[in-house]
């Protein structure tokens, strides 16, 4: 990135700060049920200067005093990594047995009084500016970069430096997260959380496993925890997910040890899955491999709520094609059965209320129903022209056309659960990963538009 590109994007951020867990960790529900500020909330500089604790506020002026005092000892410029590291665990040790408040105080305090020297920063600016093409350019560049680097930065960092510190940050994220609509000030907090989380879980650190029947039973409960697509409902369900026509894998990371961080189920199979039912059927015969032509990614989840913002879907399933198809030479299609979790909650704001109400038994509809037609044809719209901020609405539709694939085939009862005719009336959809067409696909949708099949197009007429 260029040094003017720089200062708009990264430099302009990081001045401005714009926009499970661990045993001892409460839900992020626990922290969001804390109260939002009020108007008059004191500013915890406020109320650091003060004697006397307000109404709603968590620690005390003392208290708060003594925990700023204690957050600043651990970014300690005179101490080493290892006693800054071991301050840090100190601190954290507080935290887990801190009130949900407690610890909305102490983000305030990282969030607040840990941002870059702003003096320093417009100094180093102006300095820049006026170095603009003159032989001096890289150097004011360099000045002004570190001008931006904040003391929080180094907090975050050392608070990384003892066994259990990623997962104390990545859970402090998890319970962060829930509260920044409410208060604004935590804003710069989350934002050198994400950044240095997009750093430290680059898909370049992480290693590709996969996710077997042989793995240990902590890492198999660890996928019934976190399956977010398709419940897994007994230890049978969960077997049949890792029998031999199936594969499982998932990102690992070295400071999250037997935590995947995002997996992917898959079937291996002679053709494109319609339907989900087979695929969870317990009492199926495996899939004959020596016939497999086709791979269907059918459940995709990320288990780390404090990551949120970091990606690793594209890279995850670009691994894993090379991986199968390094085992299985005769793959040629690659292609996702998934939901359509957004389709029913848009259609009741879009669709004509006679059709919504003709839909509210779709699985008995007859095959030439004109609402059969009508809602597939409402599905296709929802999925090929819907667009926010140039951005497919569907979540799971933004995250595999962001990643290359196309709309491929929509897919009448495809899940029958409640949760599937909640969702989509029961639809899902296919996306198919044609790997020479990735990149063309993906600029197709930066100019807004979305790639589909034929079969999709004709639905839109």
């Amino acid at each position: 990135m260029g040094a003017r590109e720089w200062l708009s994007r990264g430099g302009r951020a990081a001045a401005a700060a714009a926009p499970a867990s661990a045993p001892a960790s409460p839900s992020a529900a626990s922290a969001a049920a804390a109260p939002a500020p009020s108007a008059a909330a004191r500013s915890t500089g406020e109320r650091l200067k003060a004697t006397l604790r307000r109404g709603p506020e968590a620690l005390s002026p003392r208290a708060l005093r003594r925990t700023l005092a204690e957050l600043q000892g651990v970014v300690d410029g005179r101490v080493s990594e290892v006693e800054g590291a071991r301050r840090a665990e100190a601190l954290a040790t507080w935290y887990a047995a801190a009130s949900p408040e407690e610890r909305h105080d102490c983000w305030l305090l990282m969030s607040e009084h840990f941002g870059p020297d702003q003096a320093q920063v417009r100094a180093a600016r102006e300095a820049y500016e006026k170095a603009l093409g003159t032989p001096d350019e890289a150097q004011a560049e360099i000045r002004l970069r570190r001008a931006y680097v904040s003391p929080r930065t180094r907090l975050l960092q050392r608070f990384s430096g003892f066994p259990a510190g990623m997962r104390f940050l990545v859970d402090l994220r998890a319970e962060l997260l829930p509260r920044l609509k409410a208060d604004k000030r935590l804003l710069p907090l989350d934002a050198e959380l994400e950044s240095l989380f997009s750093t430290w879980f680059d898909v370049g650190f992480l290693e590709l496993r996969r996710i077997s029947w042989d793995s240990p039973a902590s890492l198999i409960e660890k996928l019934i925890k976190y399956e977010a697509v398709h419940d897994i409902r007994s230890w049978a369900d969960v077997k049949n997910r890792l029998d031999s026509d199936r594969r499982c894998y998932g990102f690992f990371h070295q400071r999250l040890e037997g935590e995947p961080l995002i997996f992917v189920e898959v079937a291996l199979t002679d053709a494109i899955s319609d339907s989900i039912t087979p695929l969870l059927d317990e009492g199926a015969a495996p899939s004959d491999l020596a016939k497999a032509t086709t791979a269907i990614f059918y459940s995709i989840s990320n288990t780390q709520t404090g990551l949120k913002g970091v990606s690793f879907g594209d890279a995850l399933i670009k691994r894993v094609v090379e991986t199968l198809k390094d085992e299985f030479p005769r793959l040629k299609t690659f292609c996702t059965l998934s939901p359509i979790p957004g389709l029913r909650g848009w259609m009741a704001k879009n669709a004509p209320a006679d059709l919504l109400q003709a839909l509210d038994d779709p699985l008995h509809l007859p095959a030439k129903s004109p609402q059969r037609a009508q809602l597939l044809a409402w599905a296709a719209r929802y999925l090929a022209r819907e667009l926010e901020q140039g951005k497919p609405c569907d979540p799971v539709a933004r995250f595999h056309l962001g990643n290359g694939a196309r709309v491929e085939r929509l897919n009448w009862a495809a899940d029958p659960s409640p949760k599937g005719v909640k969702q989509s009336y029961g639809l899902m959809v296919n996306y198919l990963y044609d790997l020479k067409r990735l990149d063309r696909h993906r600029a197709m949708l930066a100019q807004g538009r979305v790639a589909v099949s034929s079969q999709v197009e004709s639905l839109l007429d």
